[in-house]
C-alpha cells in the first residue's frame, strides 16, 4: 500500500522532442465516488486494477493500491464500468532531478486537453519546471481522470 504524491499542470508548449516513451491507455471506473475510486486500465499490453482513496486537502496526495491483471480480465471489467471511458496517450518526459513527467494527451470527448503530472517523494520536493509546463491544476477536480469521465473537456 502506498501514498501517491503528484502535481498536475496544463501543457502549454512543445514537449515531444523530449519524450523517451509513449503508451496508449484506455481506462474506465467501476466506482467513481470520491472516497474510493476503482479504476480498470489497459496500458499498452498490460492490464491493471487500481483503488485510490480520497485526496489530501491540497489534492497532491492520496492512498493508492494497484495490481496487475491480464488484459483479458481488464477488457471484461471495462464492459461493466460506469459510462465514459478515458482514452489517451501517455508520454514520458525525464525531469532534471531524475523524476519523470507523465504527459497525457486525451482523445474522444476530452480531445484538446493535455495534462502533465509528476510523482514526487514528498509534497515539498523541489523539481525543475520546464517552459512547456503551464498553469498548475493540482487539486482542481475538473482535471481528475474520474471527473473527465463524468464531465468531459468538450462540455466545458
Amino acid at each position: 500500500m502506498a501514498q501517491e504524491i503528484e502535481k498536475k499542470f496544463l501543457v502549454k508548449g512543445d514537449y515531444k522532442g523530449l519524450v523517451t516513451k509513449e503508451t496508449r491507455i484506455t481506462q474506465g471506473y467501476l466506482s467513481s465516488v470520491p472516497e474510493r475510486t476503482v479504476r480498470v486500465r489497459i496500458k499498452g499490453d498490460k492490464g491493471f486494477l487500481t483503488i485510490k482513496g480520497i485526496g489530501s486537502k491540497s489534492g497532491a496526495s492520496r492512498f493508492e493500491w494497484e495490481k496487475e491483471i491480464s488484459v483479458e480480465e481488464a477488457k471484461t471489467l471495462l464492459k461493466i464500468c460506469e459510462p465514459g471511458v478515458i482514452d489517451k496517450t501517455r508520454y514520458i518526459v525525464p525531469e532534471q532531478t531524475g523524476l519523470n513527467f507523465e504527459v497525457d494527451k486525451f482523445y474522444g470527448d476530452n480531445e484538446g486537453l493535455t495534462i502533465a503530472e509528476i510523482e514526487l517523494p514528498s509534497e515539498d520536493f523541489p523539481f525543475e519546471k520546464p517552459e512547456w509546463l503551464g498553469e498548475e491544476v493540482t487539486g482542481d477536480a475538473r482535471f481528475y481522470n474520474v471527473m473527465l469521465m463524468k464531465n468531459p473537456y468538450k462540455n466545458w
